[in-house]
């Protein structure tokens, strides 16, 4: 059942050194706040998992928090690079960093089998092309039935999966609203799920045929409004595309990444003064 928390106090309990955390969200609702959580805490040799790794991975990445990624595609969207990804990877800087590479149907397939208690995920892909050469993780069956040549992959089973919704009731059922990525299967898939949420209702007052993630699933919940900002909370707030473009040249170079993280996120004591603080900021440009 899940608990009424804090995201600070979510974050030390839930995520423990070497865990393997998903933080999911696909356009929309991406968990930002929990990203800044993990490195205030100083979490350490994490496995991160994401379909889309955006700024929030070049974020960990960049302040040590991860030794591997599992992903399908990687980058700045709209703008360019993930600059502490590529130095991780290219000059083994904060330190050296682990990659393993699908696609977004491989991994979307891999939640699935992670949240059906399955091993392993099966899908038609990859003939022809270059990925199975880099991923051993890739491999290839006979269908039983038909001898066709099929992918499989290990399933994703998450220590943590973290993910940011619009609102959750007070017995900490949660509903999802807009596009959906894959949030729910990682949810499912997970030992321990953290939800933080725009906002805590008595009634989500749900539509047919709504995403609701139900209590029993879940470990914490978290009033964190504003939490996927620079990204979009459909109904709530827009995309900040102004701050996917900032964050090119702050995460360029060691230094000025360094010291915009040491300031906003480690200088702050939660999303909310950091919020305050980047709003200061941007009043005075």
């Amino acid at each position: 059942m899940a608990e009424l928390l804090s995201l600070g106090e979510a974050i030390e309990r839930f995520v423990k050194n070497g865990d393997t955390v998903a933080l999911e969200g696909f356009t929309h609702l991406i968990p930002t706040a929990a990203a800044h959580e993990l490195i205030r805490q100083d979490k350490k040799d994490l496995t991160l998992v994401r379909m889309t790794p955006d700024l929030v991975y070049d974020l960990l990445i960049g302040a040590g928090c991860a030794k591997k990624l599992i992903f399908s595609w990687g980058g700045n969207p709209g703008v360019g690079s993930l600059h502490r990804l590529r130095d991780a990877v290219e000059k083994q800087w904060p330190q050296p960093l682990e990659i393993e590479e699908h696609s977004h149907a491989d991994l979307a397939n891999a939640y699935v089998a992670g949240a059906s208690g399955l091993p392993f995920a099966v899908l038609r892909a990859y003939l022809g092309s270059d990925l199975p050469k880099v991923n051993p993780m890739i491999k290839f069956i006979d269908c039983p039935f038909t001898g066709e040549k099929l992918a499989a992959v290990p399933s994703v089973r998450p220590d943590v999966t973290v993910i940011h919704a619009q609102k959750a009731d007070r017995k900490g059922n949660v509903l999802i609203s807009g596009i959906l990525g894959v949030q729910k299967e990682a949810a499912l898939a997970a030992r321990r799920c953290i939800v933080t949420v725009e906002e805590i209702v008595d009634d989500l007052d749900a539509p047919m045929n709504a995403c609701v993630l139900p209590t029993w699933a879940l470990s914490a919940v978290c009033l964190v409004p504003g939490g996927a900002h620079p990204s979009y909370a459909h109904g709530y707030y827009q995309r900040d595309n102004r701050f996917y473009q900032a964050w090119d040249p702050i995460a360029r170079s060691r230094e000025s990444f360094t010291a915009w993280i040491d300031e906003f996120i480690r200088g702050t004591a939660d999303f909310s003064a950091f919020q305050a603080k980047l709003a200061a900021q941007q009043e005075a440009q």
